[in-house]
């Protein structure tokens, strides 16, 4: 049930049921001095913690490991081209773990991957089940893949699961088509994603539902090319954005802005870049304070929005915290340098940027204890 605005009522909180129960603990334990960690920062430190890497290979590379040194980077992204053996896994990630920190970021890394089960799986392991699969199951099934994927997560030294995806999907849509969406029904795509994400957070595994305001519309996919999704707002906020109301009153740490654009929302700027999405929507009506991340944002569905510099520095100013660069560490650097350089001449506030690390650094914080 929604209350008018198609915000969650309480009734509807309570219908995702006691299995959920463990989700619903306090989102972003506090973290004594984050704030004031983050007030120390220089822009580059500033602008380097907001910026996710993926690399080649399975060593660190020198560049990206120096970042790490000076403060400059606090989370990686990890895909197929980084693992050979779960061993070797381990050891890469173990390694960036022990890399030399600044005061005040040396914390845990965020080391993130997308285990959603099914075909989306960085490592051989559970979830082996789609979430259409899964949906099958119920919450229960939903629950014990969540638990299983963070522990095989845990296993390696992994900390974030860009998992479950909360796509409420339509007959056609890609997300249907590759069996990544736990339905069609709202209700029931809400449950198994709190279960899911209730799962992962038993393990110590943050969890980071995707893709909002939704993707179950889309028959293309955001990696692949621009996508323009031009379904009503009263859809969007009784349909697509339920499963994540769901998810935000069960206090999920993170959420993945999609690429897509939602002209019902913002007819100039897809989701990730834009402050009516990222700002009103997500965070004024359905409350969300922990950590935004965006989709990748060296996607084609990005490249009639300017560059590696321009994409990074519009979404940043629209609220998210961390921009993934999934293509490699080069382009992560040029992102970092473009917000750097643009809190130094104040196109991007100062102090937005401290607000955005502060949060990211009280959930860092969490992993450490």
């Amino acid at each position: 049930m929604t209350a008018p605005g198609g915000r969650l009522t309480a009734a509807a909180v309570v219908a995702a049921g006691a299995l959920a129960a463990g989700l619903a603990q306090p989102q972003l334990a506090a973290a004594d001095g984050a704030a004031e960690a983050a007030a120390r920062l220089g822009p580059a430190q500033l602008a380097g913690q907001q910026v996710v890497s993926g690399f080649s290979g399975t060593s660190v590379p020198p560049a990206l490991r120096r970042r790490i040194r000076r403060g400059e980077a606090g989370a990686v992204i990890l895909f197929g081209r980084n693992r050979a053996t779960r061993a070797a896994t381990r050891r890469l990630v173990a390694g960036l773990q022990v890399i030399p920190r600044p005061p005040g970021l040396r914390a845990p890394l965020l080391v993130m991957v997308d285990q959603e089960g099914g075909l989306v799986r960085r490592l051989p392991g559970p979830p082996v089940r789609s979430a259409a699969q899964m949906s099958r199951g119920g919450p229960r099934t939903g629950l014990a893949a969540g638990r299983a994927a963070g522990n095989l997560l845990r296993s390696v030294g992994v900390n974030v699961d860009l998992a479950p995806v909360a796509g409420v999907a339509r007959r056609g849509s890609f997300l249907a088509s590759f069996g990544r969406s736990f339905g069609a029904r709202p209700a029931h795509v809400a449950r198994m994603a709190v279960a899911f994400a209730t799962g992962l957070r038993q393990t110590g595994v943050v969890a980071a539902a995707k893709h909002f305001p939704g993707l179950g519309a889309a028959t293309q996919n955001t990696d692949d090319r621009p996508v323009t999704l031009g379904v009503p707002r009263s859809t969007l906020r009784s349909v697509d954005e339920r499963p994540f109301g769901a998810l935000v009153a069960h206090r999920v740490p993170m959420v993945m802005m999609a690429t897509a654009t939602y002209p019902a929302l913002d007819p100039a700027r897809p989701a990730a870049l834009s402050p009516a999405v990222v700002g009103s929507e997500l965070r004024g009506r359905l409350g969300f304070d922990g950590v935004v991340v965006t989709d990748a944002l060296d996607t084609p569905a990005l490249a009639p929005f300017g560059d590696t510099a321009a994409v990074a520095v519009r979404a940043a100013g629209a609220g998210s915290d961390l921009l993934i660069y999934a293509g490699g560490a080069a382009a992560a650097g040029r992102a970092a340098a473009a917000l750097a350089a643009a809190i130094r001449s104040g196109a991007l506030r100062r102090a937005q940027a401290q607000r955005s690390v502060a949060r990211i650094l009280r959930l860092r914080a969490r992993l450490g204890e």
